[in-house]
């Protein structure tokens, strides 16, 4: 088994896409998906607001992770930012898990980030799991918090 990674490219955007909606359903939220192609193109490489790398067994393309930075006032620089990971069903348990975050560690490491940090969602436990045995912690303590696009255009117009 061949095993590498590549960055996205703007001619990826329709797997990108394809990726985005397979996770959706495995973390049953497909309802939520309102990203499209042109929105993608938009932000991921015209504003090049996030980044996306595919594991790759092969030279097939088995998953994704996107991921951009943020920063933490306290520490005083950027962080890595790993908003999804996803491996395809079949490809699972072959360590490309692992590769990613790999990856995102060295890439964190080049650019002097000073955390790396991604949400899991509570139920998901085989990713919990997963997330504890790279030595990753819970943020114990700390709630997520999110006001919708319509929540914040109504807070927006308020005068």
């Amino acid at each position: 088994m061949n095993k590498s990674y590549r960055f996205a490219e703007e001619k990826d955007i329709p797997l990108v896409l394809k990726f985005i909606k397979e996770l959706s359903v495995y973390e049953k939220m497909e309802d939520q998906v309102i990203a499209t192609e042109t929105t993608l193109k938009e932000w991921l490489f015209e504003k090049k607001i996030a980044e996306v790398i595919f594991p790759m067994e092969n030279n097939i393309e088995v998953g994704f992770a996107l991921f951009f930075h943020n920063y933490s006032t306290f520490v005083g620089r950027a962080g890595l930012y790993l908003e999804d990971i996803y491996i395809m069903p079949q490809y699972r348990n072959r360590g490309h898990g692992k590769s990613i975050f790999k990856i995102l560690s060295k890439i964190a490491v080049e650019r002097n980030c000073g955390r790396f940090e991604w949400s899991c969602l509570d139920w998901n436990e085989p990713s919990i799991q997963f997330y504890k045995s790279l030595g990753a912690v819970p943020m114990n303590g700390w709630t997520v918090y999110r006001l919708t696009e319509e929540k914040f255009k109504k807070i927006a117009e308020e005068q």
